[in-house]
């Protein structure tokens, strides 16, 4: 018998999918599908308006036909489900379209020269740099929800902080984790708190005084554990290194880096003042290495075939995030889907675990509706979709225990955005990782101990409210 000791390594985000995908066909096979009225008006959930599926129910098979869900259906029906505008379909189209435009820019090296150039001339760039990216990126979560936006900024910053000796935990950090902190604390976020007190039919923007307070604490608690972070996990000698290299940044690199960050100006102004969302943006992209491409080609760096080979080799790399997000859709599938007025068990698990929390008293039932959030999360990864979903049945539920219905907006806020932070069936934080090259089993090895703490200080935050009389 072998005295070798077996190493335990957290099973692959795949490999977790599988085995939630059992249990959601369990729960589809036990449980009963029920669905809600719709008011045709606003389009909210009816409250009290539940009813289970009177016809006789069929059960999950395993293998279906003609377009069905079954459990062996999961991942192709995952994988094509969805429009353009969102998971999965156009989530994995835009993972693979910028991940092959920012394989020729990334093929280029002027980045890489650019970054050398820079390390070269500054001493104390890199704290500046840490703090003034988290910083940015959590104002850029909370005022116009960035989420899927940040995949591109893991591309673009990734050979910058290895250049200067951080890993890609790190620029993960200081651009999705940062802009989940202010997603989740946001005040003005069109595509959650608006949202959200829009249904719940309270003013909106209100409380937004007491969100950006909440806001600058998770922020700051947030960034202190990114430099402490990255200073743990820093590596001085390739800082040193790339300091010693001769810096090879010409004409060439200037050219494709202005182009580059002219498209990226392109890029923010379309998101913040046309609204661009996921094809535009993709688009944007593809256009910024399609000129990338042809600056390349015009002064010998890359041929035109080294430019489709780059293309491909990006979207490569970033094909197993991809694959990621249409099985987790696929969850969701299995449960009978998203929308309320179509009969399924994800509706007759939301109804039932409302009328749990109207039992408890008004600080537990806020602290419910937290939990109730974050777990929900899980399922509906999705802002918008989850305020569409759960607020119609929170906020009368928030009147009964006897707590506001802005307290009711923020237990949605800070289950919803915080726990993109951790969990695999988010497109962004899959497609994030993807984009430095992490697994998602490192990620939690280094994110569940700050995942806690976050938490923790939601709960808090909840709480808090409920004892001032948020409102």
């Amino acid at each position: 018998m072998s005295n070798r000791r077996i190493k335990m390594t957290m099973p692959d985000a795949l490999v977790i999918l599988f085995f939630v995908a059992l249990l959601a066909a369990l729960a589809a096979w036990l449980v009963p599908a029920g669905s809600f009225q719709i008011n045709p008006e606003n389009q909210a959930i009816e409250p009290g308006s539940f009813s289970y599926e009177t016809s006789e129910k069929t059960d999950l098979p395993l293998f279906a036909e003609k377009g069905e869900i079954g459990l062996a259906n999961v991942a192709f029906e995952g994988l094509v489900s969805g429009t353009k505008w969102g998971s999965a379909i156009g989530v994995i189209a835009f993972i693979l379209i910028v991940g092959g435009s920012f394989g020729i820019v990334l093929k280029t090296a002027a980045i890489e020269h650019g970054v050398l150039n820079l390390i070269q001339k500054t001493q104390r760039f890199d704290r500046v740099f840490l703090v003034t990216m988290f910083l940015m990126f959590s104002l850029a979560g909370a005022i116009f929800g960035m989420g899927e936006e940040a995949i591109a900024f893991c591309l673009v910053l990734y050979p910058v902080m290895r250049s200067l000796g951080y890993n890609a935990a790190t620029t993960v950090l200081i651009t999705y984790v940062a802009t989940q902190i202010g997603f989740a604390t946001s005040w003005m976020n069109p595509f959650s708190v608006a949202i959200a007190q829009g249904i719940a039919e309270v003013p909106l923007m209100s409380g937004a005084s007491f969100r950006m307070v909440t806001w600058l604490i998770f922020t700051l608690v947030g960034l202190i554990f990114t430099l402490r972070y990255a200073e743990r996990t820093k590596d001085t000698q390739a800082r040193s290194e790339a300091a010693l290299i001769e810096s090879k940044f010409g004409k060439t690199d200037s050219a494709i880096l202005s182009v580059f960050f002219i498209g990226l100006i392109w890029v923010i102004w379309g998101v913040t003042a046309r609204a661009y969302y996921i094809p535009e943006i993709a688009a944007q992209f593809f256009v910024i290495g399609i000129c990338v491409g042809i600056i390349a080609i015009i002064a010998g760096r890359l041929s035109a075939n080294g430019v489709a080979r780059a293309f491909n080799q990006g979207s490569q790399d970033l094909l197993p995030a991809a694959l990621i997000v249409g099985f987790a859709k696929g969850l969701v599938l299995l449960l009978g889907g998203d929308d309320p007025s179509q009969a399924s068990t994800l509706n007759t698990l939301l109804y039932h675990a409302s009328e749990l929390i109207g039992d408890a008293s008004a600080a537990t039932s806020a602290s419910l509706m937290l939990l109730f959030q974050s777990v929900f999360n899980f399922f509906i990864a999705s802002g918008s979709g989850q305020a569409a979903l759960t607020m119609p049945l929170m906020a009368p539920l928030s009147d009964l225990v006897e707590v506001s219905r802005q307290v009711a907006v923020l237990t949605f806020q800070l289950g919803d955005g915080l726990t993109n932070i951790i969990i695999p069936t988010s497109a962004s934080l899959i497609g994030c990782l993807g984009a430095v090259k992490l697994d998602w089993s490192e990620w939690i090895k280094i994110i569940w101990r700050f995942q806690l703490v976050i938490m923790t200080l939601a709960l808090i935050t909840v709480i808090t409210a409920v004892s001032i009389g948020f409102n």
